[in-house]
């Protein structure tokens, strides 16, 4: 007797499976990143959500020992880097066809595009060209290479950097792309301590060599179904779309979010919610996520950082959200109420 599949277990029973095996993920990446579970938690709520994320951080943060320990705790995931440069072509990152003088045919050469969980380090080094080879990739899993689309392997995970100090020489993503990106963060620095452990960890050589697989595709596979069954109250729901409205409306903001960040700030607050082992979602939960998940996606009036005498984005981000709170006021729902309501989780 085979054993059923997604699909076919109890929605509950397969609830349980997905916190359990969400916990082995983050605990097993924390091994190797020490002291930051919110941020592995966005980028593991990504993964599950078959989002993207983007990192504006400085170098040295573990932003590359992240995507290795994700891919290396994945059994089988292949994990790539693709270090960005103004001279780095489009066929670089996604294969090109070779001619092969023996069989007299071409043959398509996969670049390194095509694995699971792909860094792409300092995505604003370059040019828009080859920017633009990745907004395919992240919207449609697959790549079209000599008019042929070849599909990438499941799961995909795209994790991006750039560095906001250097200007000189890069390319700032354009506002369609960014689009893409389910969620911008940062890991900064490990505090004193996190610090002391990482340099005494790494004496005897780096941990990433002795991390092991504890979850297979399958697995994954299994978290992300699980996702949708995450409860989300109507009232909640209401108020996704008139937070993301009222970035159209507040002051200080030219553009506002799209509804790909409707759908983005939906997907991810399940997600969230799962990777702390509840089945529904809070308040709580989606005022938390609402920079990283809509920050990056404001086009900010050019006046509005001389006009209030912000310092940086993210101060003027802060104040934008704070905005936007106070046009569409946070409700209370009644969660007795809400939790006793009939949903899809089996007893």
């Amino acid at each position: 007797m085979t054993a059923p599949g997604i699909d076919e277990q109890p929605v509950g029973v397969r609830f349980e499976r997905a916190v359990d095996v969400a916990a082995r993920l983050l605990a097993n990446v924390e091994t190797v990143v020490h002291g930051k579970r919110e941020e592995i938690r966005l980028v593991l709520a990504a993964l599950a959500s078959g989002g993207h994320v983007l990192f504006e951080d400085v170098p040295g943060t573990a932003k590359t020992v992240l995507a290795r320990a994700i891919a290396q705790s994945v059994e089988g995931a292949v994990g790539t880097r693709i270090q960005c440069t103004p001279d780095l072509q489009p066929t670089d990152v996604t294969g090109l066809a070779i001619y092969n003088q023996k069989t007299r045919e071409f043959e398509f050469r996969p670049g390194p595009i095509f694995a699971n969980v792909v860094l792409v380090d300092e995505i604003n080094r370059a040019m828009p060209k080859t920017q633009s080879a990745l907004l395919e990739a992240m919207a449609e899993q697959q790549v079209t290479v000599d008019g042929v689309p070849r599909p990438l392997p499941p799961p995909f995970l795209l994790i991006a950097t750039e560095n906001p100090i250097e200007q000189e020489g890069t390319f700032p993503l354009p506002e369609a792309q960014l689009d893409r990106f389910f969620l911008k963060t940062a890991l900064g620095y490990p505090d004193e301590e996190q610090e002391l452990r990482i340099m005494r960890e790494q004496r005897g050589g780096h941990p990433l060599a002795d991390l092991k697989p504890v979850i297979t595709a399958a697995d994954l596979a299994e978290l992300s179904a699980a996702v949708e069954d995450v409860y989300l109250a109507e009232i909640l729901e209401q108020w996704i779309v008139k937070l993301v409205r009222a970035t159209r409306q507040v002051e200080g903001v030219e553009i506002g979010a799209s509804l790909r960040g409707t759908l983005a700030l939906d997907k991810t607050a399940r997600a969230w919610a799962l990777l702390q082992g509840r089945d529904f979602v809070t308040s709580e939960d989606l005022e938390q996520l609402f920079l990283p998940v809509l920050g990056h996606r404001l086009i900010l009036t050019p006046s509005f950082l001389a006009e209030t005498r912000m310092q940086s984005r993210d101060e003027a981000l802060g104040a934008i959200r704070d905005r936007s709170l106070e046009l569409a006021p946070r409700p209370e729902p009644d969660w007795e109420e809400e939790r006793s309501a009939p949903r899809a989780v089996d007893g």
